[in-house]
């Protein structure tokens, strides 16, 4: 019998994903990952810990308690605080599921004897020749997870078992009613990625020193003011104030920002935007799942954004031409994808 090790969150996604397991005929372990969370964010994860133990007693399957604490500090959260301290944009999401559920999680569960790590994601993993694979969008198009997955590689996905990636969210809650699930009427969790719906700009203070700045029309002219620059992403239109604008006036989007000067440059008006916004970049840390092929060149598409309609692009080497101008901030990740696969994505530089 094949054993798979599943990632129990505490949530209903989790919680199917071990039912449907079971029900395969797999050997199930269900397993809680704790990881680091500062002193001033309120204590969770003992409540979600027990959502998580009454899943796998209504299953009948064991549970392990991982502690991936020292993982989680420094592969992703002082990673985030140190390229945001430069004025970049992480994904800590990304960060999360390269770092933690397929790389520590993977590597312990691993020594531990099993075939397969299984998490609650809404993604699809196909196997498409002898040892080869592709990473598929999620059936439910409002909760695919793709997005977010663009780090994975062919090892990864030869052990990696997604079991609602093929549903819709109503019917991984039918299924949670049906097999009983204590959790099937918990809401989804919300925010980063493990650490919860948390404020991204109160988080950071209590590692970054900043100060009030200026807001900038593109004249130069001071019309408002912000919290600190370093908070703003390109594109952003909430978090600042703009006290000189007229009645009614469009919103506001960020469209530059000087981390040394602590200033933010904001427009509402779309050609300024347009003009702000680029049609090339370049990307670091590139990843490829699957090998671009010259059949899918013409029609390749992208996010930058989770949740964003694809656009059209081209690759050449490093670089990403967009059909149309985008506003991409560095350290954002670009995932690329050709119809509903997966094929990688980077970092932009």
């Amino acid at each position: 019998m094949r054993k798979v090790f599943v990632g129990l969150s505490g949530g209903v996604d989790s919680a199917v994903s071990a039912a449907l397991l079971k029900e395969a005929g797999y050997e199930v372990i269900g397993v809680f990952i704790k990881v680091w969370s500062p002193d001033f964010l309120p204590c969770t994860w003992r409540d979600e810990r027990r959502d998580a133990m009454r899943v796998a007693i209504k299953l009948d399957i064991p549970f392990l308690f991982f502690d991936f604490e020292e993982e989680y500090k420094k592969g992703v959260a002082d990673y985030m605080i140190e390229e945001y301290k430069t004025g970049r944009t992480p994904n800590p999401d990304v960060l999360c599921n390269r770092e933690i559920k397929f790389g520590a999680f993977w590597k312990k569960a691993k020594e531990m004897g099993a075939d397969f790590i299984a998490t609650g994601h809404y993604a699809q993993a196909h196997e498409v020749g002898s040892k080869k694979y592709e990473l598929r969008e999620g059936r439910d198009k409002e909760k695919d997870q793709s997005y977010f997955l663009w780090t994975l590689t062919q090892d990864d996905l030869s052990h990696v078992l997604f079991p609602i990636g093929h549903l819709e969210k109503s019917e991984v809650r039918k299924l949670a009613k049906k097999f009983d699930i204590p959790v099937s009427e918990k809401k989804d969790s919300q925010g980063i990625c493990f650490l919860g719906d948390v404020n991204l700009e109160d988080f950071l203070s209590h590692f970054i020193k900043t100060s009030p700045g200026k807001v900038l029309n593109t004249r130069g002219e001071v019309i408002g003011q912000h919290n600190g620059a370093l908070y703003y992403t390109l594109g952003e239109r909430h978090g600042f104030e703009v006290t000189e604008k007229e009645t009614n006036s469009k919103p506001f989007y960020v469209i530059a920002k000087d981390i040394n000067q602590n200033t933010i440059t904001v427009s509402n008006d779309p050609i300024e935007i347009t003009f702000h916004s680029p049609k090339e970049i370049y990307i670091e840390k590139v990843n490829w799942i699957n090998k671009l092929k010259s059949s899918e060149a013409k029609k390749l598409e992208a996010r930058i954004r989770y949740r964003q309609k694809r656009f059209k692009i081209k690759v050449e080497g490093d670089k990403v031409i967009f059909d149309e101008p985008q506003t991409a901030a560095s350290g954002q990740s670009v995932v690329l994808y050709h119809e509903d696969v997966c094929l990688g994505g980077g970092i932009i530089a």
